[in-house]
């Protein structure tokens, strides 16, 4: 449990921090929801929404993180956890296991999620697939 003295109260509104590129995926845009700096780490909460139409996807991927979960927001996006293919829909909520093998391939224009994970720095390293991943829906 996260002591009263390691953290520190955090109220951050909409016009507070913006969208920006940068993040992990230069086909999202990422909002800090300054979680992590009050936090000291451990946890970090950021909005994450499309901004460029899916090409490639994440590529297969795994993160080293204790705990992380999304919260679709907005719109869709369609994964592969492991072998199966997974339709993630607005107000759906996924925990995404430690070490669980996915590949998010398809989004919707308006996608937008709350990613949060813990530790607030987790990795995000490649790995190979277990299977072929569906084609992607192009935006029109």
């Amino acid at each position: 449990m996260l002591k009263k003295a390691e953290t520190k109260f955090a109220h951050v509104k909409p016009g507070d921090t913006q969208f920006l590129t940068g993040g992990l995926r230069d086909f999202f845009l990422y909002r800090d929801l300054g979680i992590a700096d009050a936090t000291n780490g451990k946890v970090v909460a950021q909005l994450v929404k499309a901004n460029l139409p899916p090409e490639q996807g994440t590529g297969w991927h795994v993160h080293e993180a204790d705990f992380h979960i999304v919260i679709m927001l907005k719109g869709w996006a369609r994964f592969m956890y492991d072998d199966k293919p997974t339709l993630v829909a607005q107000g759906d909520v996924v925990h995404q296991r430690p070490g669980l093998t996915h590949f998010l391939f398809d989004y919707s224009p308006d996608m937008e999620y709350l990613e949060i994970a813990a530790p607030a720095d987790f990795k995000t390293v490649g790995v190979k697939g277990p299977c072929e991943v569906p084609p992607v829906t192009p935006w029109r």
